[in-house]
């Protein structure tokens, strides 16, 4: 059976692991001064991080429309046995409303809530593309999925609160105490939505690597098979300590690091790092 993997743009793989697996992504949009720009395409998150922190305004984001899925699935219906699309979780974007929509015109298009962001929902797309690789007809993926998509640990550090509070999700006064205190959020991805899982204290390298051992430490249920190491545009140094962390806490077979498009970083901000993996079920 040939089957077809595509995804949001929001799923925040690099461009290699999309190429080599075959996956498509479709753009998300980010709302600059009312102009509607894809991610990814239109705008690169260094020109969003410069745009924001010269003008000191925010820009908005915005689901891919009916049309934008109907036009992507029109071109694989025909080519493919079925087509299977990954999307951003439901309760971050109409994204999946909307992509469930355009499936309704095309019987051999399925749309799968990933329930996650960022890497989280790449982690599904990941595995998708492998069991179409394998062999797997759509229907046996698709329940594959809806299982594996609950295990899915997606969590963030934060470096700055500025982005959060103008995005209206959390208030001046956190974010300015969390500045002055030198204090860090970890925002974790909890059944489907984003919440405050901790607050560190001190420097970003040290909240990080606090972070990581929290994540990873003496936890035999994780799946050793792959993790993503996910950031925004975040300094070089910080990332290369944060992999030899991840490594010195547990054996993964695969250590990817990738870096958040337009949608997920006009939220978080720059700076922000995270580690996103699966847990074992069975």
């Amino acid at each position: 059976m040939k089957i077809k993997i595509t995804a949001d743009s929001t799923c925040d793989l690099s461009k290699e692991l999309l190429e080599h697996h075959n996956i498509s992504t479709i753009p998300l949009y980010v709302v600059k001064e009312g102009q509607a720009l894809r991610d990814g395409i239109d705008l690169l998150p260094a020109d969003l991080f410069r745009y924001i922190d010269n003008c000191k305004c925010l820009c908005t984001t915005a689901a891919a429309g009916v049309s934008d899925y109907e036009e992507r699935f029109g071109r694989f219906v025909s080519i493919y046995d079925a087509v299977i699309h990954i999307s951003l979780g439901a309760n971050f974007s109409y994204s999946y409303q909307n992509a469930a929509t355009a499936s309704n015109a095309y019987p051999n298009v399925y749309v799968i809530d990933s329930k996650n962001l960022s890497t989280g929902q790449g982690y599904l797309v990941m595995e998708a593309a492998m069991m179409a690789e394998s062999g797997m007809d759509a229907e046996e993926i698709v329940g594959e999925l809806e299982e594996l998509k609950e295990s899915i640990e997606a969590s963030f550090l934060l470096d700055r609160l500025d982005y959060m509070y103008k995005g209206g999700r959390c208030s001046l006064v956190s974010a300015l105490g969390a500045k002055i205190l030198h204090q860090h959020y970890c925002i974790e991805v909890k059944d489907g939505r984003m919440q405050i899982a901790k607050k560190y204290n001190g420097s970003f390298e040290r909240c990080m690597d606090e972070y990581l051992s929290d994540r990873l430490a003496s936890r035999s249920e994780i799946n050793k098979t792959r993790v993503f190491l996910t950031h925004t545009d975040a300094n070089a140094g910080i990332v290369e300590t944060a992999k030899r962390k991840i490594s010195s806490l547990m054996n993964f077979k695969e250590v990817h690091e990738t870096k958040a498009g337009c949608v997920v970083s006009c939220h978080c901000g720059p700076g922000t790092i995270g580690v996103l993996f699966a847990v074992l079920t069975k």
